[in-house]
């Protein structure tokens, strides 16, 4: 399934190896060992991450560093794992209903339906999945969708060494997992030149945009949050109580104090108890702190 809300772990086992797929690598963890973090690099230019194109350009690369990750698990009976995929080779949208219908078919259809106009593929063949959360007199639906054929791309290395994708979603859906579930936050992840800002209002999702920047400096970062904390304003009934940031690396102090200045919200780094959460591994620190917590 493309995208699982990651609480529902607690009523089933959770894959025990998980990992986070980006342009620069694979990050792993084994449950059982530990949480212990690993990483495989990945030599330029073997994935080029996209909703629109394929994403493996180097595909034996890629194999490779998924067989060095699976330490032989081939040879063992086939075991789930979660899989992470980058933000951008997918959509995630919240849609607001007036009436929902209770069939799944339906349910689907609708969703579908609403789609189409919003993401740049063919909705009807892409691998989509979506939850309905609590919104008072509405229906909030909050859906991912991806072409089918770049999740089975992703996909098809880690069931070549023996394992099942049984948990597949992506790296800002599960960094949430790190992020406080009370009050309204913006969140803005940065990977490579691609900027993810999501919007949760007492753990509710309201807002997901994800933007590729052509040079990801901090005037541009802050020209994306601007007109989202204005959106929080005018439609949210207050500002944001804090901005989370993830993904800026030695530059995170430098941001958090601008930030702060120019936009007038009080600004947070996103912290696991594990390593500190980066642009190749927090989703897998989300995922993990799921697991830990159910």
């Amino acid at each position: 399934m493309l995208l699982d809300k990651l609480k529902s772990l607690v009523q089933e086992p959770p894959p025990g190896i998980a990992f986070e797929i980006s342009e620069a690598g694979i990050a792993a963890a084994r449950v059982a060992a530990g949480a212990e973090l690993e990483f495989q690099p990945l030599k330029p230019g073997t994935l080029t991450v996209s909703p629109l194109k394929d994403n493996v350009i180097d595909q034996d690369d890629f194999d490779a560093a998924v067989r060095r990750l699976a330490g032989g698990q081939g040879a063992r009976k086939r075991k789930d794992a979660a899989l992470i995929l980058p933000d951008f080779c997918s959509r995630v949208a919240v849609l607001d209903f007036d009436q929902f219908p209770g069939d799944p078919k339906e349910q689907a259809s609708l969703v579908r339906f609403r789609l189409k106009r919003a993401v740049p593929f063919d909705v009807e063949s892409a691998a989509m999945s979506y939850f309905v959360q609590p919104a008072g007199k509405h229906t909030e639906v909050v859906v991912v969708v991806a072409p089918l054929e770049i999740v089975s791309r992703y996909e098809a290395p880690f069931r070549a060494a023996g394992m099942n994708p049984g948990l597949v979603t992506t790296s800002s859906l599960a960094a949430l997992e790190l992020a406080p579930e009370g009050g309204l936050t913006a969140v803005a992840k940065l990977t490579g030149h691609v900027l993810t800002v999501i919007v949760r209002d007492r753990g509710a999702l309201k807002l997901v945009r994800c933007i590729e920047l052509p040079s990801p400096t901090f005037d541009e970062i802050a020209a994306v949050l601007l007109p989202t904390l204005v959106y929080i304003e005018d439609n949210l009934g207050g500002a944001a109580e804090t901005l989370l940031l993830c993904g800026f690396g030695p530059h995170a102090s430098e941001a958090a104090q601008r930030f702060r200045e120019e936009l007038s919200v009080d600004v947070a780094l996103m912290q696991s108890p594990i390593a500190v959460p980066g642009e190749h591994n927090a989703g897998l620190l989300g995922y993990l702190r799921s697991v830990s917590r159910n």
